[in-house]
């Protein structure tokens, strides 16, 4: 037992790191309130700054999404927990609402950095025969970690001295042990070339992929927009609707999203991925119904069990998504079709959510959350009834893992 841990350590401290990475991206979620008290500015506001992550994730992944393979996962990787270190300095000097801004932009290029590295970089650090265990370490050091950020800031905040100060200055601290741990793990490219050769992913899709990528799409359009308005506007709504003023109650809600995503996710292999994804999307309809009842009636069990069943759908959903178009496009496009998967994803986390600030002004939190959820229930449930009549064919072996 014990040399079976010790065949497994590289990959699960390269696990740990990654979410840490992955929990400083989520950290500001219970704080925005505190930070709309210090620089007075709108919910509109709030969803662009959270949408601000967005567009460094995209701009990575098209630029340099592919560039580990190049120069090697470690260079990459300490390249990405630069960029967070970053955005926790800005954060920790925030005097004013560009801080803001600039702290968001650099979490998303550290995501974005991070995203397919550290995912390679847990698998092949696994041992032989353990691809399948190692995918259920970073998918749980992914998820996981974008759950305990809001869940360590809303502790940190509520519970301890200088709430918005002390949960980015624990996060840095984080940051520089990953950083030592980081520098005594192996690389895994061996022929590794200059950053200069790296070239732009663009997003491609080849006609026979597009019946299959479009359901796929939607769905982690809509669940990635589910989990944009848990981490952007639902501390919000729990302090001004529900009278949650309890920031370790708010970073706990968001947080089980994220790990209930990770239990869908883990499920996927046995159910299959032509039923997990529209299962998936089933689970995605509910847990929208369940926050428009929520919504409706002022309910925070109703906002848990949203959280719960909606995470759930997104795992089980972007998991098959990722599956069925990795299948359908082909080892030779595989790599420009999983890229355009993501920018619809990342697309998904911060338009609708903005949409939805951009709502409130006119009229109102609840009814902005409303109506958004039923554009958002148009979208899946469209996909639901293609995937039904069209069911996505089971993915080759070795595709999805």
């Amino acid at each position: 037992m014990n040399g079976d841990l010790r065949g497994w350590r590289p990959c699960l401290l390269a696990g740990a790191v990654f979410a840490v990475c992955m929990a400083g991206t989520t950290l500001p979620t219970p704080l925005y309130g505190l930070y709309q008290e210090k620089f007075d500015f709108s919910e509109l506001t709030v969803t662009v700054v959270y949408a601000v992550y967005a567009l460094g994730v995209i701009g990575v992944l098209l630029l340099a999404g592919n560039a580990s393979d190049a120069v090697g996962r470690r260079p990459v990787l300490l390249g990405g927990l630069g960029f967070a270190a970053v955005s926790a300095v800005c954060f920790l000097s925030a005097s004013a609402l560009g801080w803001l801004y600039a702290g968001r932009l650099m979490s998303g290029l550290s995501a974005g950095l991070f995203t397919g590295a550290a995912s390679a970089y847990v698998m092949e650090l696994a041992p032989r025969g353990g691809s399948s265990r190692a995918t259920l370490v970073a998918t749980a050091a992914n998820m996981g970690g974008l759950g305990c950020g809001p869940l360590l800031a809303g502790v940190l905040s509520q519970y301890a001295p200088w709430p918005l100060y002390l949960p980015f200055a624990v996060h840095l601290a984080l940051v520089a042990l990953s950083a030592l741990v980081l520098v005594r793990l192996p690389e895994t490219v061996r022929d590794r070339r200059p950053l200069s050769t790296v070239r732009p992913q663009k997003p491609g899709l080849p006609p026979g992929v597009r019946p299959v990528f479009v359901p796929a799409a939607v769905a982690s359009f809509v669940g990635f927009a589910l989990f944009g308005v848990f981490t952007s506007v639902s501390p919000s709504f729990l302090s001004q609707s529900l009278d949650v003023h309890n920031r370790a109650v708010s970073g706990l809600v968001v947080a089980l999203a994220f790990f209930a995503s990770t239990a869908g996710q883990s499920v996927v292999g046995r159910v299959g991925v032509s039923r997990s994804l529209p299962l998936g999307c089933v689970a995605l309809l509910g847990g929208l119904a369940l926050l428009a009842a929520a919504l409706h009636w002022d309910l925070l069990p109703l906002v848990v069990l949203s959280a719960l069943v909606g995470g759930a759908g997104q795992g089980m959903s972007f998991r098959g998504a990722m599956a069925a178009v990795a299948t359908a496009a082909g080892a030779e496009r595989r790599a420009a079709v999983i890229s355009a998967l993501f920018v619809v994803a990342y697309t998904g986390i911060s338009l609708p959510v903005i949409g939805v600030g951009l709502l409130v002004g006119p009229i109102g939190l609840e009814r902005a959350g409303l109506v958004f959820i039923a554009c958002m229930a148009l979208l899946v449930t469209g996909a639901s009834v293609y995937l039904l009549r069209r069911p996505v064919p089971a993915p080759e072996a070795g595709v999805a893992r």
